[in-house]
């Protein structure tokens, strides 16, 4: 699964679509994602010892932790341990970094004997991990390896062991961590997401934990952030009403308040059924002065798309890029209006472009 590199690669090579750097960058990237497929396929393989028995012990032995998931490996695996234990704290499952060297001057009091200790090293025989699993073993403290195959030395002090399986570094050399740490960090994410899933956890909870940022700001509800109300800064008129009449009422109501783009109309019921926005308004009144007499459910954008209060900014941000409207009324669960969301106040949370 190595990627050698060309005899020769010109400048003029390197720059050009399609040259010989072009397909060696494509090889190296291929290279990690087979490396990838073939775990996934070996999960999968209907076989009596079948990698899934281990994936599985590890998950269980993830979310049954009632401390910490605790990430450790040296060099490159350190580093790709770090993102990994990121991964499981933004998912709610609480866990931390440890160096194995420093384990062994005085970090093990890090480590408790409620906590599950995920331990990275491709060959499995890195002296540091292999130190800190064995007084991790006698200390009673729960472990997950993570290294080439299961006839590892790490392999053997650990509770539950993932195998990557035999992989060759990509590039000239083979030697550098690359295909291996692309694993790594792979089998990482699938352990950190699949212990999540059997724990329930949601998006509301994963809100809580990434509140910021714009994937915390998709996330929020759009009633949390729109700024015109129904019955606040928003008119609600009756759509049976002519345009100079709704529109005197949506300017007696919010006169000396902010106003919307947009009025709001309602049925009998009180449910939604239009939206007549300023830019309605001028078209109608520049092709016939005389518009303003008619009922303005004849000239209002009927059945209008619109959002749940409980739906998520991103959605709103969807309908924006999707269909291109400024204006998007937010209703409840029966489809009374409760606001309005306007472009302008994605555009100020950064979740929609100008």
């Amino acid at each position: 699964m190595s990627v050698q590199p060309s005899k020769s690669t010109s400048q003029g090579n390197a720059d050009s679509p399609g040259g010989e750097e072009a397909r060696f960058l494509a090889e190296v990237l291929r290279c990690e994602a087979e490396a990838i497929d073939h775990i996934a396929n070996r999960i999968t393989a209907s076989t009596p010892e079948g990698e899934a028995v281990h994936w599985c012990q590890a998950v269980k032995l993830i979310a049954d932790c009632t401390g910490h998931v605790v990430v450790s490996g040296m060099g490159k695996s350190g580093l790709i341990g770090a993102k990994i234990s990121a991964t499981f704290s933004s998912l709610g499952i609480p866990s931390h970094v440890v160096h194995p060297a420093e384990a062994v001057h005085g970090d093990l009091g890090r480590i408790r004997k409620d906590d599950v200790v995920l331990l990275l090293s491709y060959s499995g025989t890195t002296d540091e991990v292999l130190n800190l699993a064995a007084i991790l073993k006698a200390d009673g403290v729960s472990r997950i390896g993570i290294s080439c195959n299961h006839d590892t030395h790490l392999a053997k002090l650990c509770d539950a062991h993932l195998a990557l399986g035999d992989l060759e570094e990509a590039g000239p050399v083979g030697l550098a961590p690359t295909t291996s740490t692309t694993a790594t960090l792979a089998c990482g994410d699938a352990l950190a997401l699949a212990a999540s899933k059997r724990l329930d956890f949601s998006e509301e909870d994963f809100h809580r934990h990434h509140p910021g940022g714009m994937l915390g700001a998709g996330l929020r509800h759009v009633s949390d952030v729109m700024r015109f109300r129904a019955g606040e800064e928003l008119p609600v008129v009756l759509h049976d009403l002519t345009v100079e009449e709704a529109l005197a009422v949506a300017w007696n109501e919010s006169s000396d308040l902010r106003r919307a783009g947009a009025i709001i109309l309602v049925d009998e019921q009180g449910l939604l059924s239009g939206i007549f926005t300023d830019g309605d308004l001028r078209r109608l009144v520049m092709n016939d002065r005389e518009a303003l007499a008619q009922p303005i459910s004849n000239v209002m954008t009927k059945h209008p798309r619109s959002l749940l209060e409980t739906d998520r900014v991103r959605d709103a941000r969807q309908l924006v890029a999707e269909h291109r409207i400024d204006e998007i009324p937010v209703v409840d669960a029966e489809g009374h209006p409760v606001g309005l969301v306007d472009v302008q106040d994605l555009i100020t949370m950064k979740i929609v472009q100008e």
